[in-house]
């Protein structure tokens, strides 16, 4: 298939085109933080609302990693002189409304609260994309697909989420022990998330759907900090140290704290329609995270 992926370069996206190039004719296109080329893809470096070459091409899909507003989907639309198979937008579990108590399937309503700050913005962002994706798609019928990722981990995780905790094992011998966090959370592999959008291209099943993904096992900090250590062996946890503190005193001393801490804060969904729909699988988490220190490992130990 001839694909067009936007951003492309940044984790999910980096680790989709490796995956893809092999089977798939790719041009990316993005700012140009990091290259692709090794992968033998063609690269556009523009920013997503400028008009380009790629727009006077036909794509069998569009696969958008980027989209953080409607203006995003829009302008995409129609600026692509060209035809469009499929728009495949990467989204968020976020989007839904903020309910600790209900486990979120695709059917769940999207949250329609101002929430104050950035995560409110962000969320807010993603939830006028995918409606805008529903709008300008219908006017043009182009079949679309939104996946919905929950928490990202894996190798070339820029983000300082699981890879902060490797470090601080690694480098400073030293965990958290958190006194007071009792929220839950799930995760996604970043390759079991690369296959899902390879599953849903050009798959009509998926035409106008939406997918949660997100892993089977339901994690708490304690159960993560566990998991981190039975991967790591005991060669690396020789005189590790466990400091028991507050998420508040976590927060105040600047140690990170990048998953729901509080019941609140917990929010979990469904996998189910991915497993019958689109045949997804995920990778167990002690394996996953076993991966993903080796990879992290290799940097953080010389």
């Amino acid at each position: 298939m001839k694909i067009l992926v936007i951003g492309g370069s940044y984790f999910y996206g980096r680790v989709f085109v490796m995956e893809a190039s092999k089977a798939h004719e790719l041009t990316v296109w993005n700012r140009g933080t990091y290259s692709m080329r090794e992968f033998g893809v063609k690269e556009i470096r523009a920013d997503r609302h400028e008009r380009t070459a790629a727009c006077e091409e036909d794509y069998d899909a569009v696969v958008d990693f980027c989209a953080y507003g409607p203006k995003d989907i829009r302008d995409t639309v129609e600026h692509m002189a060209g035809k469009i198979g499929q728009y495949i937008l990467i989204s968020t579990v976020d989007v839904y409304e903020r309910d600790a108590a209900v486990t979120k399937t695709e059917d769940t309503s999207l949250e329609e609260r101002v929430i104050p700050g950035e995560a409110g913005a962000y969320i807010a962002g993603k939830v006028a994309a995918e409606r805008e994706l529903s709008k300008v798609c219908g006017e043009r019928n182009i079949p679309y697909t939104v996946l919905r990722p929950a928490i990202l981990y894996g190798p070339y995780n820029y983000a300082p989420r699981e890879s902060a905790y490797i470090g601080m094992l690694l480098m400073n011998h030293v965990l958290p022990e958190f006194t007071d966090a009792d929220g839950r959370f799930q995760f996604v592999y970043v390759k079991d998330a690369v296959q899902a959008v390879l599953a849903s291209l050009g798959n009509c099943t998926a035409y106008g759907q939406a997918y949660n993904l997100c892993q089977d096992q339901i994690l708490t900090y304690g159960s993560f900090f566990e998991t981190l250590k039975a991967v790591a062996g005991q060669e690396d946890l020789a005189g590790l140290t466990k400091v028991r503190l507050s998420v508040e005193e976590a927060s105040r001393q600047g140690v990170p704290v990048p998953f729901p801490a509080t019941k609140p804060e917990t929010h979990l969904c469904d996998n189910e329609k991915g497993k019958r729909e689109l045949s997804l699988r995920y990778t167990a988490f002690e394996e996953g995270l076993g991966r993903t220190y080796r990879a992290f490992r290799n940097v953080y130990v010389r």
